[in-house]
């Protein structure tokens, strides 16, 4: 019987690094029972950069032996608002891993098994790979926290009924509440700003006549 490997990508999360600046990442969940994986069961996040790098890198390895399906294409107009661009962006990647994922050459590739199963960053994944750390590629995929579901019908249940406890939404399966939520949550915080500004100046201001 032929080796059965599931790919889900879910959950979209918004991650901020400052006020400023903002991204999504996915959680790409893996049920196998092949013997090319370390781990059977695994959930690590990761952001559409990510897939760049690591369609760069396959394609690389293989020295252009296979042909590496598309990524969905970047959007210079893609927003965190849009339910609709998240969603399309989410079904193309898990595509690009379900369909990569049926290449014998690239499943022999440590790159994707680091890029599916550790939660190393793209550096680390490259000097793993290549045997410039501590760590072989099997201990790093065993550090690797466990996400344990059974099969597609479980995770379904999962998206509706146990999302990670520190998620900031139980609505998991569809992203739009999440990021209107953000959106009603951003307003706020500019509108707050707004009124410390104003009240600062007043301060100032008053500050200034009392002098």
């Amino acid at each position: 019987m032929q080796p059965a490997v599931s790919v889900w990508v879910r959950d979209p999360r918004i991650r901020k690094n400052d006020f400023w600046h903002a991204y999504i990442d996915y959680e790409i969940c893996l049920h196998t029972d092949s013997v090319c994986f370390t781990k059977k069961i695994s959930s690590v996040r990761r952001r559409y950069s990510e897939f760049v790098w690591l369609r760069q890198k396959l394609q690389e390895n293989s020295m252009l032996m296979v042909q590496l399906p598309q990524l969905p294409p970047k959007n210079p107009f893609f927003s965190l608002n849009n339910a609709q661009q998240i969603t399309e962006r989410m079904k193309g990647l898990q595509k690009f891993l379900e369909q990569i994922l049926q290449s014998p050459l690239i499943l022999s590739d440590s790159l994707l098994h680091l890029f599916l199963q550790s939660q190393l960053n793209m550096s680390n994944m490259q000097a793993c790979a290549a045997g410039r750390t501590r760590y072989s590629v099997a201990q790093a995929i065993q550090k690797c926290g466990l996400r344990r579901f059974n099969s597609e019908e479980d995770l379904q249940k999962d998206l509706c009924t146990s999302c990670d406890s520190d998620s900031d939404s139980s609505d998991c399966r569809d992203p739009e509440p999440r990021i209107k939520d953000l959106a009603l949550h951003k307003a706020a915080s500019t509108a707050l700003l707004g009124l410390m500004g104003t009240s600062q100046e007043e301060n100032l201001s008053s500050s200034s006549d009392s002098t």
